[in-house]
């Protein structure tokens, strides 16, 4: 793996990596009842994931552009193998973390209950003692939050299988729409505006079902209707189809780029 290869690798990691830890938030927003506050202040790491997806597409378009030959084509292939492997690791990395993480985001949420200002809120989490507080508060999963999903889902099969679509068709979405420029250069240009033909779908599913789904459950929580620990259960659950998405991803990636190959040939 070049350095090239590498820091497209790490960009995809962040930005996977922050889509995982979204799932704390929620937990850290029940635990302080200031749920819109969560949010809020969630977008800060947005801004990090944004930043990372729009160096990302200018790096991997240049890389495809620079081996934009018959012989560098099963070398490409490799390469958006390894980033979708890069965004399975993010995902396991970031359930590992949601624990600390969640921990660290309701202290967060207290302090800016008191300062409501975004900048002293990041002074404080780097000079006053915010690093130390990580370290107290640092930890892993609890075994009985994994062995505990036995007893049934915290969300039905349904919103499961749909999140695992989702996750999928949103992961591959950029890499097909590039990698369909490499199949059929003659139409690269026009491929790689495509990515929304498999987007769209991910969009439609989370925008439709899976986060109103979450949203509701979240409010249940607040209101006493649903336990923390069903929502910690469904939290797992979808972390879980989150890595099972990534991971279908790998077979999406051909027949997604020859679908947006064939859609640019035609417009």
């Amino acid at each position: 793996m070049d350095k090239q290869l590498f820091l497209i690798c790490f960009l995809t990691f962040v930005i996977h990596l922050i889509g995982t830890l979204a799932y704390s938030v929620r937990i850290a927003g029940v635990r302080t009842k200031r749920i819109a506050v969560s949010m809020a202040l969630f977008s800060i790491l947005m801004l990090v994931s944004r930043t990372s997806n729009s160096f990302l597409g200018p790096f991997l378009a240049k890389r495809v552009e620079t081996n934009l030959n018959a012989l560098a084509t099963g070398t490409l292939l490799g390469d958006f193998r390894w980033l979708m492997v890069s965004a399975s690791l993010a995902t396991v990395a970031g359930a590992l973390l949601i624990p600390t993480f969640q921990r660290v985001f309701c202290r967060a949420v207290l302090h800016f209950q008191v300062y409501r200002s975004i900048p002293k809120l990041i002074l404080h989490s780097f000079f006053k003692g915010g690093l130390s507080y990580v370290r107290d508060v640092a930890t892993v999963p609890a075994a009985r939050n994994v062995t505990e999903i036995r007893s049934g889902h915290g969300v039905s099969r349904r919103i499961t299988l749909l999140n695992v679509g989702a996750t999928a068709l949103w992961t591959v979405g950029v890499f097909a729409s590039l990698y369909a420029g490499v199949l059929d250069p003659s139409v690269r240009v026009t491929s790689s505006t495509l990515s929304s033909i498999v987007n769209g779908g991910a969009t439609i599913m989370m925008a439709m079902f899976i986060d109103p789904h979450m949203s509701g459950m979240t409010d249940d929580v607040v209101e006493g209707k649903v336990t923390e620990g069903q929502f910690r259960k469904a939290v797992v659950w979808l972390v879980g189809s989150r890595l099972a998405g990534t991971v279908a991803a790998q077979a999406l990636l051909v027949p997604a780029a020859i679908l947006i190959a064939s859609v640019a040939r035609v417009i």
